[in-house]
């Protein structure tokens, strides 16, 4: 079949050539069209359920509210994890379900589930709300608010409805949250003492408010041929109108209004539950949310677009910063990285091929599969739905070595073989297509099986699941389908522009057989010298006692490196360099909006001064139905930073020292595609989690410390924190019923008076032009401003009159849980951390060695290691496994070429050699095996193999003739120097750029692997020169097995 598919492309060129740039045209235009990204899709389906339930301590929220959706979606169809956050007031329910499910319908199945549940959650609690559907990768831009004289209140409204709804509108928004300024609202605020002038209850003002804004409906009224509407128009948003709302009428027909007892009032809405800051300034936070499969950098334009036009429509004091975080400029700093690295790659191939072949004609012909490969690769990138991303252009770059192989051996054996033809008698000379048809198909079988050996090895990366197999398979799927592009490439166009480009050879003859090489031919000198040294070299190296020293030294090596490799550290993925650190800030949960704000501003004003840092968003609290729930203790800072003279380690070690300055704080300094993978891993925002189970919220906290103190002096140990589940001050209001009953005060009156009088109770909505806002009523902040105020609140019985709520409640201070944690329906508490200076998989070793000795774990309570380590250690595992029977797959392949075992064996020798220089390699530059790193050996073990199979290929050809064995091995071995030279330089050089790119962002996951396949290719070729021929000399049947083979 191949022979038909060379002799097709020969008879039909024009055809082939038509195709040719047909495909490269067709190629470029659907690269301009393609979705670009920086990652492929690593979002694990996760539906999100946010339930507000305001006024609620975490112990009622955890009971009344998670604990009853839990049980409704635990066991739903391919839910592979449940995880939940109790706290004041709100709770969140993570549902995490299988890989691979359909996010669509995962959404379908949970809505029909909190369906069931309606009925079992109580009263006031809002309706369980599905989070947006988005991505991991889904925060695109963080957009900050400030202003010098418009107030924040104003600013929060200018937020709220008129920018969100603008970017909502624009079309890949999945969910814009807006954080900080002041949350306006129409207030009630009630007086006791004045309600109690005028004899006005609780329930009357509840009666007269709740139905105050809205509007009355009286039919059609037809008259003169005219239809009218009838409206009752009540709704109103003047407060002054407001007021004048009849709350009662006195027995002498007085009426008093809503002014009398209350003040009406736009105001802030208390209690705060989040703030926003920019660069130490108060301000309004917008976060922009995508919808996955969305293009970033379309929807980063459209935003930026969006933006601009309603500049012009805020006020002129008001400042829009788009800069604080921006998904596009990672991808786009990513995506120039790379794209350099394949440029760079791309010269170091032309410039291996020119200095070697010394020839524009052979080196234009073997450079053209790049181009075609490539294109290819992009339509089938396509044609799958995949994205441009770091992932795939990665493939793309570390392929570029290896897609010019097939054709440098297909060229390189025309032109030799043109040049044999041309020394031979005019008579004996065959046509220039039949000598390009012999050639190519000569080398035909080499070409198909060293590149489906290669594939062979990149298969186990397709058997990689969770987010090491998301992350990995574009870069697989570009490398494979670039490689059998370039090889479609070797046997159709390659021969063709050989019968357009290449000339035939007239070359003076040292022998007129034609079979030997020519004393004066047009090889470059260097060639030609290089060749006698490594023809002396070789007839040394075949020698008794050479080839035996030779062997033993390299056996030595292939030892000493495997032992090596074992005593390398291991991590799941490279770190990043994203050009923005996310960092935490946390104090004692309990302590107040305000204080939590201070102590914010002051870790703004310690980052401002770290040289690069160019701004600083930070978000305290949360926002409303916003799933990255924080207490009000918590600050998370958004902080991009431009390197100038420091490394990125080097500024994130001065911010860790200076944020140590600020007394009370814990502090995690992460990424925010980092951060987010992390939680995705584990449910916690830190590399290393360690999960305690158990049910009394007491012991946690204190196993948490034990396990902290037990692990805070392990070395590479950083970030080390305890989740913050301690108690934080409650006031507990709790009826005495003997006087609620003498009082003839029932139940559900004294719980709306707690709820209303003293929470505060939004009763209506009121619409202000196209704008809607909250109307609450609540007594005033002056009544309710301490715990005295609240023991002498009036509250009404049933006979009219009012007693202090002291009088038939007691009002205690205690203490409950600020927030409780549950992973598949066990309450849970974490201890955090990261790794730096050493590697994961050591420091996790050396934490669960010092947990199981120091702390002592009570019956019933358990300890969970989670985070990067084990999806690291997991991946690890299988892809050894696959590794070996890719090993054997490739001995099979090689078997079914050569038919001999013992041949085949010869040639896997090269993976071993390849060991060498990759272990070498990893040692040099860190001594870290992380999971690119294990896919650069298997890589690895199918290139190098290309080399062996050239010259046990070439072997057999010649002993085909009768030739002696010795002579087989040294012509041999010189007429494939060449070719084995130019493959492996080019496939290994065309690598320099991604592994010395190590530190840029959007080659780190390419680095390891380049880093691995370089220094294995660069000493399996140089040894595979010389083992393959002492292993071949060797072997007494290589003639009969040739014959055989014949």
């Amino acid at each position: 079949m191949l022979n038909k598919i060379i002799s097709f492309s020969l008879r039909n060129r024009p055809i082939i050539l038509f195709f040719s740039v047909l495909l490269i045209a067709v190629g470029c235009w659907t690269a301009q069209k393609m979705e670009v990204d920086v990652f492929p899709d690593l979002n694990a389906p996760t539906v999100v359920v946010m339930t507000e339930a305001q006024g609620m301590a975490s112990e009622e929220v955890e009971r009344l509210v998670t604990f009853p959706i839990e049980t409704a979606v635990n066991g739903a169809t391919d839910v592979r994890r449940v995880r939940s956050s109790s706290t004041t007031g709100f709770s969140v329910v993570w549902i995490e379900f299988n890989w691979g499910s359909d996010i669509y319908r995962d959404r379908q199945i949970v809505s029909e589930k909190l369906a069931t549940i309606g009925d079992a959650l109580p009263q006031g609690v809002g309706q369980p709300t599905l989070g947006p559907q988005s991505s991991i990768l889904g925060e695109v831009m963080f957009i900050g608010l400030t202003a010098d004289t418009t107030s924040l209140g104003s600013l929060r409204t200018l937020a709220d409805w008129t920018i969100r709804p603008r970017l909502l509108s624009t079309g890949g928004v999945a969910q814009v949250t807006v954080m900080g300024g002041e949350l306006m609202e129409y207030q009630v605020r009630l007086h006791p003492e004045r309600m109690r002038h005028y004899g006005v209850t609780l329930t009357q003002v509840m009666d007269a408010t709740r139905e105050m804004s809205r509007n009355a409906s009286g039919g059609v009224l037809y008259e003169s041929g005219n239809e009218y509407i009838v409206r009752g128009i009540i709704s109103t948003a003047n407060t002054r109108e407001m007021g004048q709302a009849v709350v009662r009428t006195t027995p002498n027909g007085m009426p008093v209004v809503l002014a009398d007892v209350a003040d009406v009032q736009m105001g802030a809405k208390s209690p705060k539950m989040g703030v926003a800051s920019i660069s130490g300034k108060p301000g309004v936070l917008l976060t922009v949310t995508k919808q996955p499969s969305t293009s970033t950098l379309e929807l980063t334009t459209q935003l930026d677009s969006a933006m601009s036009s309603l500049k012009a429509s805020l006020p002129a004091d008001v400042k829009v910063n788009t800069h604080l975080y921006r998904q596009q400029d990672f991808i786009d700093s990513s995506i120039s990285n790379i794209r350099k690295s394949l440029i760079e790659g791309g010269i170091f191939v032309v410039l291996i091929l020119f200095i070697f072949l010394m020839n524009a004609r052979t080196t234009v012909i073997s450079l053209v599969t790049i181009p075609l490969s490539l294109v290819v690769t992009l339509l089938v990138l396509k044609i799958m739905g995949l994205t441009v991303n770091t992932m795939s252009i990665g493939g793309m770059a570390i392929a570029i070595g290896s897609l010019v192989d097939d054709a440098i051996v297909d060229v390189e054996n025309v032109f030799r073989r043109l040049r044999l033809d041309a020394r031979r008698p005019a008579a004996e000379r065959q046509s220039k297509l039949d000598v390009i048809f012999h050639a190519s198909r000569e080398v035909r079988m080499p070409i198909l099986n060293s590149t489906l050996i290669i594939v062979v090895s990149f298969v186990p990366l397709f058997f990689l699941s969770g987010l090491e197999g998301r992350m990995l398979a574009p870069l697989g799927v570009s490398f494979i389908v670039s490689l059998f592009a370039s090889t479609l490439v070797a046997l159709t166009l390659t021969p063709v522009l050989c019968s357009y480009l290449l000339r035939d050879p007239q070359l003076r003859l040292a022998d007129s057989d034609g079979d030997s090489y020519p004393k004066h031919h047009d090889e470059p000198r260097w060639v030609r010298a290089m060749k006698v040294r490594y023809d002396q070299a070789l007839q040394w190296a075949l020698g008794r006692k050479p080839s035996h020293w030779i062997l033993g030294v390299t056996g030595a090596l292939v030892v000493v490196t495997v032992g090596l490799f074992f005593t390398l550290g291991r991590s799941f993925l490279p770190p990043f360099n994203e050009g923005s650190f996310t960092i935490n800030v946390s104090t004692l949960p309990g302590v107040s909006l305000d204080e939590s704000d201070r102590i914010g501003r002051q870790a703004e004003m310690l980052l401002l001064q770290v040289p690069e840092v160019q701004d600083v968003a930070r978000k305290t609290g949360r926002a409303e139905l916003d799933e990255h729930a924080l207490g009000v203790n918590t600050s998370e800072m958004e902080v991009p930073f431009r390197l100038d003279k420091r490394s990125k380690e080097e500024v994130m070690a001065d911010i860790r020292q200076r944020l140590r300055t600020l007394p009370g704080v814990n502090v995690e300094i992460g990424q925010p595609i980092s951060h987010r993978i992390d939680a995705m891993l584990s449910g916690t925002k830190a590399g290393i989690a360690v999960k305690v189970f158990g049910p009394d919220l007491t012991v946690l906290p204190s196993l948490g410390l034990q396990i902290q103190q037990a692990t805070q002096g392990i070395e590479g140990l950083t970030d080390l924190n305890v989740e913050q589940q301690v108690e934080r001050p409650q006031l507990l209001i709790r009826p005495r019923r003997t006087l609620l009953a003498r009082h003839g005060i029932t139940l559900p009156q004294f719980a709306e008076y707690v709820n209303a009088a003293i929470g505060g109770e939004v009763v209506s909505q009121v619409q202000d032009g196209g704008r809607t806002f909250d109307l609450t009523v609540r007594m005033a902040d002056s009544d309710i401003s301490s715990i005295d105020r609240l023991r002498s609140l009036l509250i009404d019985t049933s006979d009219g009159r009012k007693v202090p709520l002291a009088d038939v409640a007691e009002i205690i201070s205690s203490a409950g849980p600020n927030s409780i944690s549950r992973e598949n329906a066990q309450r849970k508490l974490v201890v955090s951390a990261n790794a730096q200076g050493r590697d994961m998989r050591s420091v996790v070793t050396d934490m669960q060695r010092a947990i199981a000795e120091k702390v002592k774990m009570p019956e019933g309570y358990h300890v969970e290691f989670g985070g990067q380590f084990e999806s690291e250690a997991a991946a690890s595992r299988l892809l050894l496994g696959l590794s070996v029977v890719s090993i054997f797959v490739i001995l099979l392949l090689l078997y079914l070429q050569f038919r001999s075992w013992k041949q085949a064996v010869v040639v896997l020798l090269n993976l071993p050699l390849a060991l060498i220089g990759g272990v070498l390699a990893l040692v040099l530059t860190g001594g870290v095996v992380s999971i690119p790193a294990i896919i650069g050996f298997i890589s690895l073990f199918g290139m190098a193999t290309r080399g062996g199979m050239l010259l046990v290929d070439r072997y057999n050809e010649l002993s085909r003739r009768g030739l002696p064995r010795r002579e087989v091995i040294l012509r041999g071995s010189l007429d494939r120097l060449l070719p084995i030279l130019m493959t492996a330089l080019c496939s290994a050089l065309a690598l320099i750029p991604l592994a010395l790119g190590s530190s840029l962002p959007g080659n780190e996951i390419q680095s390891p692997m380049a880093q691995v396949m370089l220094g294995g290719l660069l000493t399996s070729t140089l040894l595979n020169l010389f083992i393959v021929p002492i292993m071949v000399s060797m072997m007494k049947d290589t003639k009969e097995k040739a014959k055989v083979n014949e």
